[in-house]
């Protein structure tokens, strides 16, 4: 039998339809879904995706459910409010057009978006295919955060501020540890997704009212 692709040592006994070519089990799993866009119709991306998602998920939350110095306290910071606001907005959007998009999978996104920017790269795909992700909900949340820019005031033009990779990063881990500390490890549940809707329904009713513009 084959060496693997990609170590050289151990035995190729998978078929990697991203790379098109033979990964040894270790391989696999450790890039599968991470640095590999694996396509839907893997058969061990289907396999191994749902046990996997949940055991990242409970490796991350741990015991770290404490409130302070979370959402509420990060909305204060008008520019990083601004930053936030464009992170959630993608997941509302899920949410609203996906009933079985849970929270799991949203700190999933935020999860991935948060490790893709400290990576600085991208994930390894066949030369001439589409760029592709393995979690698109992270990949919509990596680039309306990318996008976003601080208009301090609408009234004077040319004034966007870019933001500052330790900005956003700060700004993930803020949203993540906010997450976590409203589902309790209750991953299929919509207990963060619902209070991301009430709280741009809440905005959106003020901006009603002024002259604030949400992310769409």
């Amino acid at each position: 039998m084959a060496k693997c692709s990609r170590c050289r040592q151990r035995k190729a006994k998978r078929r990697c339809p991203a790379l098109r070519d033979n990964l040894c089990p270790l391989c696999c799993g450790s890039l599968r879904d991470r640095d590999i866009a694996c396509p839907p119709n893997c058969r061990f991306l289907a396999e191994h995706k749902p046990y996997q998602d949940q055991k990242t998920l409970r490796k991350k939350v741990g015991h770290s459910t404490k409130k302070s110095e979370t959402q509420d306290d990060f909305f204060k910071d008008d520019r990083m409010a601004w930053l936030a606001l464009h992170i959630e907005a993608p997941l509302r959007d899920l949410a609203e057009q996906n009933p079985e998009f849970k929270d799991g999978e949203a700190i999933l996104a935020l999860e991935y978006a948060k490790s893709k920017l400290a990576r600085g790269r991208g994930i390894l795909v066949v030369p001439g295919e589409e760029r592709k992700s393995g979690n698109a909900a992270g990949e919509a949340v990596y680039r309306s955060m990318d996008g976003c820019r601080y208009e301090p005031s609408v009234i004077l033009a040319g004034a966007a501020q870019s933001y500052m990779i330790e900005e956003k990063t700060e700004a993930l881990e803020r949203l993540i540890l906010a997450a976590k500390s409203r589902i309790f490890e209750n991953f299929e549940g919509r207990a963060y997704l619902d209070y991301i809707a009430a709280r741009f329904a809440q905005i959106n009713e003020t901006a009603r009212q002024t002259r604030i513009v949400t992310p769409r």
